[in-house]
Parts: structure tokens; sequence; C-alpha cells
């Protein structure tokens, strides 16, 4: 079939493409119990070294510009109780590719954190078992905040990590917000 977005010659139904999936994201995938039918969520197979969001919209199609979401880790530091130290914690913020995080501000505010940033490289790949540049929000470990931009939801499809650098999923924007922990909100990307 051919894919809803993009230039992409083939897309299938990510149940299909389970081999090619991380097992976090094709756990996710196969217990798949969201508002929209398992075989709306698309996998796209696609060059690994044209992952990087400008150059894959430059080979796949400019349509997707607009129809791309960017997953970034962060950690937040929360103070303990009684006021001895801070305990960190790490979310996933989801937003649109033409955005970037407000992290110092929407994030640190819905986390009720006095200081968040980027997670580590290292932290990001080790705590989710995906790669760093395909991290997707469908699988994510259980327990993470996920917070997606209400712009990214609003999406008809919607183009996200598949959990390596190595192929992209393709749904509904709608999908998202039945994710696990996920807190939609207006205002969390910025424009960059």
């Amino acid at each position: 079939m051919r894919a809803p977005i993009g230039t992409f010659d083939h897309a299938v139904p990510a149940t299909e493409a389970l081999q090619l999936l991380c097992e976090p994201v094709a756990k996710a995938v196969r217990e798949w119990r969201g508002p929209v039918p398992a075989d709306q969520l698309l996998f796209v197979d696609t060059d690994p070294d044209k992952a990087d969001t400008a150059v894959f919209i430059e080979t796949y199609g400019a349509d997707l510009t607009d129809a791309s979401a960017n997953l970034v880790v962060v950690a937040a530091k929360r103070a303990v109780a009684g006021g001895t130290g801070s305990e960190r914690g790490l979310a996933a913020c989801l937003v649109p590719a033409t955005t970037r995080a407000d992290v110092n501000g929407a994030v640190r505010r819905q986390l009720g954190a006095r200081k968040v940033s980027f997670a580590p490289h290292a932290t990001a790949v080790e705590e989710t078992g995906m790669e760093f540049g395909g991290i997707t929000p469908f699988g994510l470990p259980a327990g993470w905040p996920l917070l997606v931009d209400s712009a990214v939801v609003d999406l008809p499809w919607v183009l996200v990590g598949s959990g390596s650098r190595r192929g992209k999923l393709i749904v509904p924007g709608k999908a998202l917000e039945a994710l696990p922990d996920a807190y939609v909100m207006e205002g969390l990307g910025l424009r960059a």
C-alpha cells in the first residue's frame, strides 16, 4: 500500500514489520488497544543514513515538514520533601518537527520540576532500549510521562520514529493520546 503522507513507495501495517522494530516498540504494537485499528499503525522502511529530520524530509517528501513529530527525552529534577536534595525522573516530549520543546517553561511546569534538561544520549538509549535518532512514543518505559503537543494529535497522519534510525511509523494523530501516561497539552512546542 502507498503511505498516506510522503513519497514512500510502500507502507505496511506495523504488525507485519515486527521483525524490523526494536523489542519495546514491537511489544507496544503487538499489544495496541488504542482508538484506531492496529492496521492503521504503518511502518515505512527508510535509509538509516537519512534519518535526521531535514535530510529525511528532503528525501521522502516536503509534505512531511508539517506532518512529522520529534520526540525528546528529558530529565527532570524535583525537590525531595523536607528540602534535602532532589530526585531525578525521565519523561518524553513529542512536538511538531517545526518546533522545539518548551523545556524550561511548559515541560518544567507540567512535570512539577525545579529544573529540566535534555537527557544525555546514552541515558535515553539505555532507558528506552531504542536507537538515538529513532526514539518513538510507542514502547516507552512504564511510568514515564509522555507530554504530547496538541498540534500533533490534531494531525490526520503523523510521522514518528520507529525505535531505530531505520524506518518510521506513520500513525493517525489521535492514536498518540491513547499511549500509556500520555498527557496532551497546548503550547508544548515553540516555533524554532
